[in-house]
């Protein structure tokens, strides 16, 4: 049975990369964490979105004031 450093050494082999920090940046997250992230992207977006729509209306938009609308 090959331990948890040995599959790590043999994927940095595999990747071209010399140091364990390098392996650690690109190591991929499982199923469970990316649902993780996406709800909470999806929380701050739906709260951007929500804060936007209560602006006022005589407030023009980004895209307004660079047309010079």
């Amino acid at each position: 049975m090959r331990s948890a450093s040995s599959k790590r050494k043999d994927t940095m082999v595999r990747a071209g990369q010399s140091s364990e920090k390098a392996a650690l940046i690109y190591q991929h997250s499982d199923d469970e964490r990316q649902e993780e992230v996406a709800a909470g992207l999806d929380a701050t977006l739906r709260k951007a979105r929500a804060a936007a729509r209560k602006r006022e209306p005589d407030q023009p938009s980004g895209t307004n004031l660079a047309r010079g609308e």
